[in-house]
């Protein structure tokens, strides 16, 4: 039976002076089993950083690939600004990684960060713009109340 990896939860942690912050342990405990490194990006929707493990990024290229034409301006658009993007990052003996300039420019995170677990992957956030930001999506959801089918119900 395949071990499932699911990042969860919602997480503060201080980011020092060098751009290093904690990554959560929870979050390290899946880094350790299936890999030895994250992938951070620029978020393309929100000021955050959106991270994951390589193979989900790798799943990400395929879906890509396979819902695009490979010489697409779509598939160029979203190429460019993810993988080229994309950065490993390891993290050192005391389960912190160093954000670059970038990255922390990117989500408007100077001496905290938090880490909002999102399934396959994970974003980090500014603490005040995540505030904001959960505020506006439960006042959607509450608003919209979406449903789900099963994958049976899809079928």
């Amino acid at each position: 039976m395949r071990k499932i990896f699911l990042f969860m939860d919602t997480i503060f942690n201080k980011v020092d002076a060098k751009g290093r912050v904690s990554l959560p342990s929870d979050y390290r405990a899946i880094v350790k089993e299936l890999s030895t490194e994250i992938v951070c990006y620029r978020s393309l929707s929100a000021p955050c950083i959106e991270g994951c493990l390589e193979d989900t990024l790798d799943k990400l290229a395929t879906d890509i690939e396979n819902a695009t034409d490979f010489f697409s301006e779509t598939q160029d658009n979203l190429t460019n600004l993810i993988f080229g993007d994309a950065r490993r990052f390891a993290f050192d003996s005391t389960g912190r990684i160093m954000l670059s300039e970038k990255l922390l420019k990117h989500a408007q995170i100077t001496d905290a960060a938090v880490f909002v677990g999102k399934g396959r992957k994970f974003q980090i956030w500014n603490p005040q713009n995540w505030e904001k930001e959960e505020a506006r999506i439960r006042a959607e959801v509450m608003k919209n109340r979406p449903t789900l089918k099963t994958a049976k119900e899809a079928e």
